[in-house]
């Protein structure tokens, strides 16, 4: 059977190093970033080309105008007006998520989301802007967000140290969600396709229904995986913008 973990090992494709302290090779998973980019941004900028000729909205405008709409509703419902403006900053994270996510569906492709430092970076982005935010809109006031309103002052030495951890532990378990299953739904899925091989025509039946399923429901976790982190962003957002 193959190697289940085979599938998110790195490879160099073109080796390029700056003495022996840094090193910017070109890996399989940099080209499918670069990769999911391009497409995020060639989807998005078709998408809102005007074409006069056309009399009704393109499929690309259609799916265009419709992501646009339902990340904005997320921004709107969890950060109110005040989180208008950025709603760029999320739909990007939720475009390059949900593109990764589904470009890592094809075969032989490289799915960069199932690996912790990628998915740990861009959480510690979210982190990092968001604190930011929290301080340029409160300033000091910002580390209220550790002792809510109403708090006795006698829990301060209890609350203050346990909403800090929480915190700080943002970063952590919003990388951790996301790679976590990502990672745990190819290797299912490699199991049952690995299944299929091994026990050839007739015993692969039912092991080739599941590889089916499970290859439709890998396509539903990888769009609400890029829900829940954008939703959580939205949130962490809510609580800097409002000190909630």
């Amino acid at each position: 059977m193959t190697d289940p973990l085979h599938q998110f090992k790195i490879h160099t494709l073109i080796e390029v190093k700056i003495k022996d302290w840094l090193d910017i090779s070109i890996t399989n998973s940099t080209v499918f970033m670069l990769l999911t980019t391009v497409l995020v941004m060639l989807l998005l900028y078709m998408g809102v080309k005007s074409n006069s000729k056309l009399r009704k909205p393109s499929k690309l405008e259609t799916v265009s105008e419709l992501v646009f709409n339902f990340v904005a509703g997320l921004v709107e419902e969890n950060c109110g007006s005040a989180g208008r403006r950025y709603l760029p900053f999320v739909m990007s994270f939720f475009m390059l998520i949900a593109m990764g996510n589904l470009l890592g569906m094809i075969p032989y492709a490289f799915t960069f989301t199932s690996h912790i430092i990628v998915t740990f970076v861009m959480a510690s982005l979210v982190f990092v802007v968001i604190t930011i935010i929290g301080f340029l809109q409160h300033g000091v006031r910002y580390l209220k967000i550790f002792l809510p309103d109403g708090s006795p002052i006698f829990l301060a030495p209890i609350l203050i140290p346990i909403e800090l951890i929480s915190y700080l532990s943002r970063p952590i378990s919003l990388s951790v969600r996301l790679f976590a299953n990502i990672m745990a739904g190819h290797m299912v899925l490699k199991i049952f396709a690995g299944f299929v091989i091994s026990l050839g025509v007739l015993g692969g039946i039912l092991p080739l229904g599941m590889t089916v399923l499970l290859t439709f429901f890998e396509v539903f976790v990888a769009l609400v995986q890029a829900y829940i982190f954008s939703i959580l962003t939205c949130v962490y957002l809510n609580d800097a913008l409002h000190l909630h």
